[in-house]
Parts: C-alpha cells; sequence; structure tokens
C-alpha cells in the first residue's frame, strides 16, 4: 500500500521525486527477503535509516512527506512536524505515542493535525483516559472547529487592519506585482500609530501602534491556520493569508547588525499557503521597502536621498530606524560612549514621532542628520590622530565633554594612548572572568587618571567607563 501510494503521489507530483538522495517524499518501509526487486530502492539500513531521520527532524531540509509502513510509527520525535494521515488502526499507547509525533509546540506551530481515515475517535477517547489516570494531564486534542473559530477571529482583525487597502493584486497579479504592494502595505500599517490624535500628548502612549497589533494578529493567525487546514474556511482564505504573512515578514525584517533574530513563518504553515509565496520570501529589508540595495554603505548621501524621496514617509522612518540601529549594534563594538550617545538621540526623534509630536517628515529628516553624524564620527579618530581603540578610550574618558575643557584636548588625547596600551598589555579572552586581572586594570586605570589630574569627582565613573570599552575591545 505504501508503494503504490508512493507511486501515485510521484505520478502527480513528478518534481517530488528523489535524485540523489534528495526529494520531498519517501518510505520507511522494512525489508524482507521475499519483497519484489522493485521494492529495493525503498530499503535501508540502520546508517542510512538514521540518515533520512534527521532529514524529517530538519525543519529547512526540502524532504517533507514519509510514507511509514513500520518503525517510526512510535518513540520517533520531529517536533517541526504538522500533518499525520492515520490510516492504520492503533489503540492505548501506541496511539498516544503515535499523537505526540506531531502535537508538539515548534516556533508558531501550537501542535499538529490528525487526519483519521480509520475512525481512531473511540480507541483515542479510552487511551486519554488511561493516560489521565495515570497522571498526564491536559488536553490532547482540539476540535478542528474550535481551531477555525479563532481563525476566522484574527483574521477579521487582519482584514479590519487592512480596510480600505487594495490587495487584489496579491491574488490575481504577478510575482513582481505582488511584491509591489509591500511597501504600500507597510506603509498602510505603520501609519495607524499608538494614538490617532494630533495634539501631542502621552495618552496613547499604552496603546499598542498598529504595527503591534498587526504583527500579533498575524502570528495568530498563523497558528490557528496551522491547526484548521485542511478546512474549508481555511482554504477559502489562503491567499490573504498568505498576503498577511508577506506584509508581517517585511515589518520584520532586520537591518545588518540588528541584533534581534527575525520571526519568521512557520515552516509548517508555509507549504500550505505555496501559493502566495513570491519573492518576498528571500527579499531583504531594502527589496521590500521598495528601494534598489545600496552598494556602497548605506548611509551614504546617495541612499539617504532615495530614503528621503520615499513616498511612503512611516515605512521610510521604520527602514532608517532598523538601519540606525543596525549601525549602532555595530558601532558599540568600536565605541561604548559614541553608540550610547547617538542611541538616546535615535530613541529621543523615534519617541516623539510614536507620540505625534513631530510629523513623519519632521523624524525622517532628524534620522538622516543623525545618520550623516554617525557616518562622520568614524573619521574622527583620523582627525584626532589616534587609532580606533585609542578613540574608544578617549571618548571614555570624555564621557561628559567636560574633561577636554579640564586637561585640554592634547593631554587627553595623551591619556588615551597609554590606556590603549596598558589595556591591550594586561586583557586576555577570559579577563572578566577573572577577578585578579580585573581589579589589576582597575587599579591601573585608575593610577593613570590621577598621574594626569584627571577630575577626582569623576574618576570612578571614568574607571567603570573605561573598564566597559576595554571589554569591547577585548572582544576582538
Amino acid at each position: 500500500m505504501c508503494i503504490d501510494l508512493y507511486r501515485e503521489i510521484i505520478r502527480l507530483r513528478p518534481a517530488w521525486r528523489p535524485v540523489d538522495d534528495k526529494g520531498s517524499i519517501e518510505i520507511v518501509i522494512a525489508g524482507m527477503a521475499s519483497n519484489p526487486p522493485d521494492w529495493k530502492t525503498h530499503v535501508r539500513g540502520e546508517v542510512e535509516h538514521e540518515t533520512l531521520a534527521k532529514r524529517f527532524r530538519d525543519a529547512c531540509d526540502p524532504l517533507m512527506m514519509v510514507l511509514v509502513c513500520d518503525m517510526w510509527q512510535t518513540g520517533f520525535d520531529v517536533p517541526c512536524l504538522h500533518t499525520m494521515y492515520v490510516d492504520k488502526p492503533m489503540r492505548g499507547q501506541h496511539l498516544m505515542q503515535a499523537i505526540a509525533q506531531v502535537n508538539r509546540v515548534f516556533k508558531d506551530k501550537p501542535g499538529g493535525l490528525i487526519v483519521d481515515y480509520v475512525g481512531l475517535a473511540h480507541e483515542l477517547k479510552r487511551a486519554r483516559a488511561t493516560y489521565a489516570e495515570s497522571g498526564g494531564a491536559g488536553a490532547t486534542v482540539l476540535d478542528q472547529s474550535v481551531a477555525v473559530a479563532a481563525l476566522l477571529e484574527e483574521y477579521d482583525v487582519c482584514l479590519g487592519l487592512f480596510q480600505g487597502f487594495d490587495r487584489s493584486a496579491w491574488a490575481t497579479g504577478t510575482a513582481a506585482e505582488r511584491l509591489g504592494l509591500l511597501p504600500d502595505a507597510q506603509e498602510h500599517i505603520l501609519a495607524q500609530g499608538a494614538d490617532s490624535n494630533d495634539s501631542g500628548n502621552d495618552h496613547g502612549l499604552d496603546r499598542p501602534s498598529g504595527k503591534e497589533r498587526f504583527l500579533r494578529a498575524a502570528r495568530e493567525l498563523s497558528r490557528t491556520y496551522a491547526l484548521s487546514v485542511p478546512h474549508e474556511h481555511a482554504l477559502r482564505i489562503r491567499d490573504d493569508v498568505g498576503f498577511f504573512q508577506a506584509v508581517a515578514a517585511a515589518l520584520r525584517k532586520r537591518a545588518p547588525g540588528d541584533a534581534q533574530p527575525p520571526e519568521d513563518m512557520d515552516p509548517a504553515v508555509r507549504p500550505i499557503i505555496s501559493r502566495a509565496e513570491t519573492p518576498e520570501g528571500m527579499a531583504d529589508l531594502f527589496a521590500t521597502a521598495g528601494l534598489d540595495k545600496p552598494h556602497a554603505s548605506i548611509l551614504s548621501d546617495n541612499f539617504l536621498a532615495k530614503v528621503r524621496g520615499m513616498p511612503q514617509r512611516n515605512l521610510a522612518v521604520e527602514l532608517l530606524r532598523k538601519l540606525l540601529r543596525g549601525e549602532l549594534v555595530t558601532l558599540r563594538r568600536r565605541n561604548v560612549v559614541r553608540s550610547r550617545s547617538f542611541a538616546r538621540k535615535l530613541a529621543s526623534s523615534i519617541h516623539d514621532y510614536r507620540r505625534r509630536a513631530i510629523t513623519a517628515a519632521q523624524v525622517v529628516e532628524e534620522l538622516i542628520q543623525l545618520a550623516r553624524k554617525i557616518r562622520q564620527a568614524h573619521g574622527r579618530g583620523d582627525r584626532l590622530g589616534l587609532s580606533e581603540d585609542e578613540l574608544a578610550l578617549y571618548d571614555a574618558l570624555d564621557a561628559d565633554d567636560s574633561a577636554v575643557r579640564v586637561l585640554g584636548d592634547e593631554t587627553l588625547r595623551t591619556m588615551a594612548r597609554e590606556l590603549a596600551e596598558t589595556v591591550h598589555g594586561n586583557v586576555t579572552n577570559d579577563w572578566m572572568l577573572r577577578e585578579s586581572v580585573r581589579l589589576r586594570l582597575q587599579i591601573l586605570v585608575k593610577r593613570i587618571l590621577r598621574r594626569y589630574g584627571y577630575p577626582t569627582d569623576r574618576q570612578d565613573r571614568a574607571t567603570r567607563t573605561v573598564l566597559e570599552q576595554a571589554e569591547n575591545l577585548s572582544g576582538g
């Protein structure tokens, strides 16, 4: 039966056929001497079975479906497995163990789907009773109608957030036309700020922004969709689910260096809405914002001019925010004080924008000016005659911009050079874990500060900042 089913599926989906041990469908079957010769290609040894098992556990592997004749029915753990089609009678612990294979939480997957061809409801009820008596807790199954009701509720939330937006090209347009919808779709969501009035007060700050509301609804839509297919209501809205997922993925796109990991579409849902799968799955942050990827620095005047000219003003703010955050993550590794100063300015501008104290156009201009200052900061070391490490320690000494006035610029540069030499001579990869080395470096730093007459009331703070910068420098 497995082999007949395999051949029929391959006839319908020729591209799934395994080539060089890579394909979308396989069979798990035990070999016997009486097997016909043409079955032998499906019979594997122990090592080959383990290799196949590793592929099936890998959510990114192209292997999507396995037809199981024997083995793998119990005691086989695949967290990313979404659907199990059952056409074999099972009972008791074997039934519970089989269901457990798909009923694992994985990323956005809230549970698995059991498609029952033989009528296991009675056996499942008995097995659950035994499971509960032995100390287990919680329901093992969810009626699909409950999932469908939750799906339609989240679907209505997403529709409400896109009220007035024409997304018809998503279902009927070319791949390029579908991708072209994303910038305006993001703008539509981003324009729905935390506060609907323009009074500039703080009353709306506790209310989630349109982006936050949409991402939450899209995440729940994905979770409930995974449990609702192949219900007719789920299949009816498949294209819309794909659209909402694509917009959510675009809004979550990271800038280079951004420390936050992206939330991606649930691997279990992605193949189900394959009709909606277009180049946005591989598009980068710039493409989803309707921009060509810059060949030089993302903070170049040419690129910033393109951002300024974007018709989607709220999307321009979001793009600049992500790019600047990424730049500051990179800068922090080199210069703690300078990155902290820029981060405060970025946070202040975004705060004013979100509370509607300034318009999107105004914050775009503020962020472009901040981007230019960050770019100009890259050349400060050359202008001061300091290396990158020395410049970082120079800024650590002058964190409140007053040390230069007290000591003079030349003295501060001399101190920075001596501190850099001291740091490089006393740190190792694990020095932050070794209290003795840390204390020694702290004493040496304070000794240098006192020798050059650094203000006494600021020495403790300067020492802490220098040690923090030294930790970053030693990481390289």
